[in-house]
This record gives structure tokens, C-alpha cells and sequence, in this order.
């Protein structure tokens, strides 16, 4: 009976110790589920031990009959895209902030607020573009030459012709229209243009580099139409090339938002009167100036030959 007591006695602390050691690991479970931090260093590992678990276990026969290995292997694969762009959207969004980082370190100007004029949208079939709107607000109520127009989804186009109570707004998606445009994390510089399929087309690229996929276009603002920063839409890839798929195709509320142009005066237009007032004063001086000397000349010269 000493024995056993003395058995049981040493098995007792040995299972306190597995039930604490099981208590930390549930809770440490528990806390690498509903902690997100600890989510993001777990997922990768666990998500690169599942795929070589699977890429290591050879399908069936009735798997390739059934057609389940095919469907396996396309997860897979699609589950490697989501990680590839994921990568690519943590990189867009490091570099965008470190833009807006050095923009302000420099201290510039961004553009200024303005206020638009909000307009119901009416379609037009027999106008002289292709892809054209008709809005019911015009110079009455405050629409300017060369306003864009944007809904909830980015740029829509800019007012080509306005009437008394009503504009007409050419649209990105038309042929004709040409807009600059950027990447949002690549920085790319481009002219895009509509084309037939309701995709846009990307000209004038620089020779080095490329747009990434995925990423945002936005609006570039050289030439002075558009302001830079207004999402145009998202690079997407159609047949092998780069296009780009308009945001503006994702606002369904029938209104759009005409904004003035963003043009920048020249100096000619607004010129400083600080410094016209020191240009008159610096005259004002050197006219004085040269009345003095000829003054001083004109004494000077009769004494010359009384000297000699």
C-alpha cells in the first residue's frame, strides 16, 4: 500500500505539469486567433506548411477523373495571386505614405479646395460624340469652362460645351478623349484614352518601367485640365496587355460633380504689387541717381580749364 500511495503521489505532479502545459497552448491558440499581429507571422507559415502538405500528397485517380485535383490546383495557384498582390498592396501603400511624407517635409502645395456644382445625369444618343452625357446644370448655376466631372467612383469627364441650364461632358471612355494619368505605386506617367471595349488604353509610355497590376491610375495633372490625384480606374490585364478598367463605371447614383479646372494663372495674370512697388522705387532711385551725376558733371566741367 506504501508503494502505491508513493506511485501515485509522483504520477499526480506529472499530470499538473501536462494540464498547465495544455492550458498555456489553448490559450496561446486562442490568442494567435483573435490577435491580429500574431495572425500575420502564423498565417504565412501555416499557409507554406499547407502547400507543401499538398503539393507532397499525389492525387488519385477518381481526384483526376472527378476533377478535383484540377480544382485544387487552381486554388492553389489563385491563393498564390491573392499573396503576390497582397504583397504588391502593402508596397502601393508604404510608398504612398512615404510620399505623402515627403510632400509635407517639403512643404508642398497641394491643390486648393474648391466648391463644384452637382448635376443629374441624362444620357444623350445623337450627340457628336460616342460616349457623351448631357447634365442639367450650365453657366446659370455656376458651371466654368473646362470643369471636369466626377462621381463616386473617380472621373467621369470634362464639360466640352455648356448651355445656359445645361453641359455637355465628354466622357474618359470615349476615343477622344485624352487624359494624364499616373500610377498610383509605380509613378508611371501615360496618356489614357477610351476604346471600344469600355477599357482604357495607355499611350505614351516612357521606354523604362511599366504600370503594376492591380494598381491604381490616377490622374497626373500635367496640362493643367485635371488636378493630380483623382482615381481614373485600376490596371487590369486584357489578352496580354496592360489596360485600364474606369472606376466611374462603379457610381450608379445618376449624378456627377462638375469641379473647375485646376489652371494656373500666369504671373503676367495676377502680378505682385510688392514687388511693382519696388520696381517704381528702383527707377524713382536711378532716375535721381542720374540727375545727380549729370548736375555734379555740369559743375565740375567749367572749373577745369580756370584751373589750368
Amino acid at each position: 500500500m506504501a508503494r502505491m500511495r508513493g506511485k501515485r503521489l509522483k504520477a499526480r505532479p506529472v499530470r499538473r505539469y501536462a494540464l498547465i502545459v495544455a492550458l498555456v497552448v489553448l490559450f496561446a491558440v486562442l490568442l494567435a486567433q483573435t490577435s491580429p499581429r500574431l495572425r500575420a507571422w502564423i498565417d504565412p507559415t501555416r499557409t507554406v506548411a499547407a502547400d507543401q502538405l499538398a503539393s507532397s500528397a499525389r492525387p488519385g485517380l477518381w481526384d483526376r477523373i472527378s476533377g478535383k485535383a484540377a480544382r485544387d490546383q487552381r486554388v492553389r495557384e489563385l491563393e498564390a495571386e491573392v499573396r503576390e498582390l497582397t504583397r504588391y498592396r502593402s508596397v502601393a501603400i508604404s510608398m504612398a505614405a512615404r510620399l505623402e511624407a515627403y510632400e509635407d517635409m517639403l512643404n508642398v502645395m497641394g491643390e486648393p479646395p474648391v466648391r463644384g456644382v452637382t448635376a443629374r445625369i441624362t444620357s444623350e444618343t445623337n450627340g457628336p460624340f460616342r460616349e457623351a452625357i448631357l447634365v442639367n446644370a450650365g453657366v446659370l448655376q455656376g458651371v466654368e469652362a473646362g470643369s471636369y466631372a466626377e462621381n463616386e467612383g473617380g472621373l467621369v469627364g470634362r464639360v466640352v460645351q455648356m448651355g445656359e441650364r445645361s453641359s455637355r461632358v465628354l466622357l474618359v471612355t470615349d476615343f477622344n478623349s485624352r487624359v494624364p494619368v499616373m500610377g498610383e505605386a509605380s509613378g508611371m506617367r501615360a496618356i489614357l484614352f477610351g476604346d471600344r471595349d469600355d477599357l482604357g488604353t495607355l499611350t505614351d509610355l516612357p521606354e523604362r518601367g511599366s504600370f503594376i497590376l492591380g494598381e491604381r491610375v490616377l490622374t497626373s495633372g500635367e496640362g493643367g485640365i485635371f488636378p493630380r490625384g483623382i482615381i481614373v480606374g485600376e490596371v487590369v490585364e486584357r489578352g496580354g496587355a496592360l489596360r485600364v478598367e474606369f472606376g466611374m463605371t462603379r457610381g450608379r447614383g445618376g449624378f456627377v460633380r462638375l469641379m473647375p479646372s485646376m489652371n494656373i494663372p500666369t504671373p503676367e495674370e495676377f502680378p505682385a504689387e510688392e514687388l511693382e512697388e519696388v520696381a517704381e522705387d528702383g527707377e524713382a532711385v536711378a532716375g535721381e541717381a542720374t540727375e545727380t551725376a549729370a548736375s555734379d558733371a555740369q559743375t565740375v566741367e567749367p572749373a577745369v580749364p580756370g584751373g589750368g
